[in-house]
């Protein structure tokens, strides 16, 4: 009986071993399961490119670098992707080049992969999407042949992710966004050994916003000093012109879209682009701004007159003008100039067109614009990921990241910031890219914010425009992309070789 006892127990004892030892071993599968689910971000890819005629071998080099708290715990991480040029054996000489896109929500692809970058997805020469599947090419205007450059993902776009159990909307505000991207900057400088360096900055839409911010806080709070900052398609940077003058700086915008359109009289037709906005720009400044001021103390001979003009510079009608009391709201413009044709207009480049199902309405249904986008650059980034710079994981690419709420738009004055990283670092210019057929971040009204930015004048010498016969994403179309090219190019080595005059 003792012995049967006994062998009761061993039995027992064996089975429990055995069924804590297959726990174990599958723990360590799940263990091992969930290890292999987490993305290899990291890679390092060999290539070369023909740029301007020469080819240039370089090293592209995708990583997450991690957010961490003052005890040193990971919070998040920032996706980025690096090009840097081959044989560089003097870093202090070769400009580092900081790249990103808006939204806010927005990766960097856009800029990443049909401006800047060495790798470029394919449309036509005007700029308007090809027939899927999408295409990449070699980007032989590329930038790479004058700087360094990093295209960073802010949290929560492309593989930028916050850890498990984190805010996933720590860093998504004005102000904490500057934060994380600075830091971002600070730690890739550090590592890479490119404090030597002379550094860019260069944002587009809401990332003139992050720019423009950053070049102030990495200088206030860093005491890493900006020799350019390039915004494209710039927002107000905190310029409020007000409602009447919104409707002012906007009607430039109209007029040009609407002479693309061919919709304008046959006199303004006739002449060059640019002549019609000089005249159109006057008009808006003065007798325009003067009719709007003025509300309704205007009398009907002067709202009839002002609503003439108008009519002629938009190609709407006047009765129609006259119904908005002078005021032409920007979704009601991008509905009504086609209405004929039922036909909208884009917000993002009034050059594309929609159709709507219903032609009647006030509102378009979607941006034509970003349609003719998004499916060519997200099919393309994918590949490319993956595929050339061997991107393993299954982690999707976020084009467009959740990042809602979004605080502090309303109060960060980020042109304020801008402003006196300008009056302090008298070697910091500034180049801003506009497009005439940008709906969303008009060309006028980013020439109105920064005259009044600066309004004492002092720092205009240090300000650059360029101006594309395109919209917000002007190097979609070839000739722009050669011409933004060139002036980039000559910003930077403007920005490199000015000198200061002391007073």
């Amino acid at each position: 009986m003792k012995k049967m006892f006994c062998l009761v127990i061993a039995l027992l004892l064996l089975t429990t071993a055995f069924l804590a030892a297959q726990e174990e071993k599958n723990a360590v599968k799940v263990e091992k399961g969930k290890k292999s689910e987490k993305p290899v971000l990291m890679s390092t890819t060999s290539h070369t490119v023909k740029i301007g005629g020469r080819m240039l071998k370089y090293t592209a080099k995708t990583e997450a670098i991690p957010l961490k708290d003052e005890a040193g715990k990971v919070l998040g991480n920032i996706f980025y992707i690096a090009y840097t040029k081959d044989g560089v054996t003097d870093l202090s000489k070769r400009p580092l080049l900081f790249s990103f896109n808006g939204g806010p929500g927005s990766s960097s692809v856009w800029m990443h992969m049909a401006f800047l970058g060495p790798r470029k997805v394919l449309y036509d020469d005007e700029g308007f999407a090809l027939r899927p599947p999408y295409k990449l090419v070699d980007n032989e205007y590329s930038i790479l042949d004058q700087a360094d450059l990093v295209f960073i993902d802010p949290v929560a776009t492309g593989f930028s992710r916050m850890e498990t159990g984190q805010d996933p909307h720590k860093y998504h505000g004005v102000m904490e966004d500057i934060e994380s991207v600075a830091e971002f900057i600070r730690i890739y400088v550090t590592r890479n050994l490119r404090w030597q360096s002379p550094k860019f900055i260069i944002g587009e839409s809401y990332g003139t916003t992050r720019a423009a911010g950053l070049t102030g806080y990495l200088q206030s709070r860093l005491n890493m000093y900006i020799n350019g900052t390039i915004l494209v398609s710039t927002m107000t940077l905190g310029v409020r012109a007000g409602d009447d003058l919104s409707f002012m700086v906007i009607l430039p915008h109209y007029t040009a879209t609407a002479w693309y359109h061919k919709q304008l009289p046959d006199d303004l037709q006739q002449k060059d682009l640019r002549e019609v906005l000089d005249e159109v720009e006057k008009f808006a400044m003065g007798e325009y701004t003067l009719a709007l001021v003025k509300g309704n103390t205007i009398s009907d001979e002067e709202k009839n007159q002002i609503a003439e003009k108008l009519a002629r510079y938009t190609g709407l009608s006047q009765a129609y003008i006259l119904g908005t009391n002078l005021r032409i709201d920007r979704s009601r413009f991008r509905k009504e100039l086609l209405r004929h044709k039922n036909l909208t207009v884009g917000r993002l480049d009034s050059r594309y067109t929609g159709r709507d199902k219903d032609s009647a309405g006030e509102r378009h249904e979607y941006d034509p614009a970003m349609a003719h986008w998004s499916g060519a650059f997200t099919g393309a980034v994918n590949h490319y990921f993956r595929d050339e710079l061997k991107c393993k994981t299954d982690l999707p690419y976020n084009i467009f990241g959740d990042v809602r709420p979004w605080k502090g738009m309303r109060e960060a004055n980020v042109g304020e910031m801008l402003r006196q990283a300008m009056t302090q670092n008298e070697y910091l210019h500034v180049f801003i890219l506009e497009g005439y057929y940008d709906g969303a971040c008009d060309y006028f009204g980013a020439q109105y914010a920064f005259s009044h930015i600066d309004p004492s004048g002092v720092l205009k010498n240090r300000v650059r425009f360029g101006f594309y016969e395109s919209g917000h994403m002007m190097y979609l179309r070839k000739a722009d992309l050669m011409q933004a090219k060139q002036d980039l190019a000559d910003f930077i080595q403007i920005a490199l070789s000015a000198e200061v005059k002391r007073h």
